[in-house]
């Protein structure tokens, strides 16, 4: 796993572990904006992607686990080298264990204030539902990076944007809900690209496919059902 790691001059440079020595991190829960102003794996590794706009979310991180004592966390924009399909696809697959294992997640509501409601783009996103349930810690932040409260304190607004129910907000365990509920979670939510509709549930079922984008949605789920109910057999 390819973690951004504090530096002592205020930086970040990107350190590789393996699941053995792997350190304690936070793990960043956003929605992209343009991609163009994303900061990328190669803006890292060259030094560059400073003046793009998602770099914001990079120093709100950063700032963010000084604070609660790490040196280490996860961005999907700029710690997984999209340029390999197979870096790609593994990282697509571990998704939700990453989340899961994370000691801290930070939500950024970049298009929620301080002082306003908590209503944002970020629920109605695909990947977003496993960065939701995944992890036992979730904290939400404005787009000024003021804590807005947590996945307990707001259990009962996200349910009612959601319409998860209480229950798997409180760590339930997902198998214990019908396999048409858990897809029903996801069925309003928007991906950018149409086979991230599908992928984007692996984690939600416990179930592991290689990424194929060019499939279409239809193909990827009827992999997906395949995997589904091929392990609820074994």
């Amino acid at each position: 796993m390819r973690l951004l790691q504090l530096q002592d001059d205020g930086g970040c440079r990107l350190v590789t572990y393996t699941a053995t020595n792997l350190p304690r991190y936070a793990i960043l829960s956003h929605t992209w904006g343009q991609e163009h102003e994303e900061v990328t794996f190669k803006d890292i590794e060259n030094g560059t992607g400073k003046s793009k706009r998602g770099y914001a979310k990079i120093e709100f991180c950063a700032s963010q686990i000084r604070k609660d004592g790490l040196q280490h966390f996860w961005v999907d924009t700029c710690c997984i080298d999209k340029s390999s399909s197979a870096e790609l696809s593994e990282a697509l697959n571990s998704m939700f264990r990453w989340y899961h294992n994370a000691a801290k997640c930070y939500v950024y509501l970049s298009d929620v204030s301080v002082n306003g409601p908590i209503q944002s783009r970020w629920f109605t996103r695909g990947w977003t539902l496993q960065e939701l349930l995944a992890p036992s810690s979730v904290e939400f932040f404005s787009y000024e990076g003021e804590l807005l409260g947590d996945k307990k304190s707001l259990e009962s607004e996200i349910h009612e944007q959601t319409g998860i129910p209480i229950e798997a907000l409180r760590g339930r365990p997902l198998s214990e809900f019908s396999v048409p509920e858990r897809i029903s979670w996801a069925a309003k939510r928007e991906t950018t690209r149409e086979e991230d509709q599908a992928y984007c549930l692996l984690g939600i079922f416990d179930v592991h496919m290689p990424a194929l984008y060019g499939e279409r949605m239809e193909h990827a789920f009827r992999r997906l059902r395949r995997e589904i109910f091929g392990s609820s057999c074994k």
